[in-house]
This record gives C-alpha cells, structure tokens and sequence, in this order.
C-alpha cells in the first residue's frame, strides 16, 4: 500500500512547482502534513515557501537541550518574520536524567553506540511524537548532503516511522539554497558564515574545512554513516 501511495503521489506532482505541491498536500491531507525544522538553510527556505503558501502544515521543531545560542536566535528571528506558530518537542526528562547519572554529560564522544544513544534520547524519541497522527512529513534532506542521501526520491515511505516523507529540495544544490536565501531576505544561522554547513547540537557540530564533505563538521570524531537516525529508519 506504501509504494503505491508513494507514486501515486510522484505521478500526481511530477509537473507541479513546489507551492503547487505543497497546496496539493494541504488539500489531499488536511491537518495531517508536518514540516520538521531545525533552523539550517534548507528548513529556512522550506518555511519561506510555507508561510507564504500559507497552507494548514503545521511546523514544528526538536530541542535537545544542547543548541547552539545562534540556533535560538535564528529560531526568534524566524518568529518574528513570519508570525508563524512553531511547535516545539523536548525529550522525556527522566531520560536524560538518567543518562547522565549514568554516563555523564559527554558520554557520546565515548562510542558510536553512545552516540546514538543520545541522539535516540534527545531526538528520535521526541520525533515520533511530533510525527504521531500524521501522514506526511516535509523535510530539508538534499541528495548532495551526503552519500546516503543520493538514492532518495521526491516522495518515500519511510517504514520506520509509518508515514510519507516529502523532500522539496532534494534536487536543489547548497548554492540554490542560499541564492534563495539571500534574495528573498529569509533569516539565516551566523554560523553558517563561519563555516558551519550542517548545523546540530553544539558539542556534536563543528565548521568544515574547505574541499571536505557537507556533513564532515556532524560528530567529526567519529567514521561512521553521519546520521542520528531522524532519517536513517528503514524504508519498505
């Protein structure tokens, strides 16, 4: 039922711009389409086109507890644009209590397995809440982000979560983003003028150097697939 519905969809949006899609899912999928932000260049873009569409798509966003500053800032200059309620998901404090007394603060530069660990407390677990009762989901992942990305399509179904995945930008490249970015006045993160391309939380994201990958700055410690599991479950 997943795969039809999936190209159903690619059928049905093939010659539709990004609003005209956006309109279309609104309509198709009433109070059940969610627009997952964490405030870097492609959410930016992709809650210009939303505010401006000005469709039912609820936007909301994951607080770990370990943003950077100039994530918050970016987060309340976004508010203040576009007079755009943002609904905003933490995770369980017993958690995260718990991890800590367990592990301490930073335990996640200790292994991998820490590593997702945390980020399964801080942002998997809160994600499937946010998801919850929805049936599609918007997203800023771009193919040139990283290898993994490079075999995503338009629409997908994404099986561990159980809901549709729209990506707008997938095609788009880092300098169409920031063209857009720029002449359409969309507030933007200081970092990424410091060499910050892929922004999480702060002890976890560093700037790149230049000719490394995208996603080299995301748990720079570590050789591993450079995923949290937000986009990462597995698709059937």
């Amino acid at each position: 039922m997943s795969t039809s519905v999936v190209q159903t969809l690619l059928d049905k949006t093939k010659d539709f711009s990004l609003e005209e899609t956006l309109a279309f899912l609104a309509a198709e999928y009433s109070g059940k389409i969610i627009f997952s932000t964490s405030f870097g260049q492609e959410d930016q873009v992709i809650t210009d086109y939303i505010a401006k569409s000005n469709q039912d798509i609820t936007i909301f966003t994951l607080d770990t507890g370990r943003l950077f500053q100039e994530t918050y800032d970016v987060f309340h200059k976004t508010l203040k644009k576009y007079k755009k309620h943002i609904e905003v998901y933490f995770p369980e404090a017993a958690a995260v209590e718990n991890l800590l007394k367990q592990k301490g603060p930073n335990s996640f530069y200790d292994s991998v397995e820490n590593r997702k660990e945390c980020c399964f407390i801080r942002k998997v677990v809160p994600l499937r809440k946010a998801l919850a009762g929805n049936a599609v989901w918007i997203t800023g992942l771009r193919a040139e982000q990283s290898e993994n990305r490079q075999d995503l399509s338009l629409f997908e179904y994404d099986g561990g979560f159980d809901i549709i995945k729209f990506n707008p930008l997938l095609k788009w490249t880092l300098e169409e983003v920031e063209n857009y970015l720029q002449e359409n006045n969309v507030p933007q993160n200081v970092l990424h003028k410091k060499g910050f391309v892929s922004i999480g939380c702060a002890p976890c994201t560093r700037a790149i150097f230049p000719g490394e990958d995208i996603r080299a700055g995301r748990w720079y410690w570590e050789s591993s697939h450079k995923e949290c599991g937000l986009h990462s479950a597995k698709k059937e």
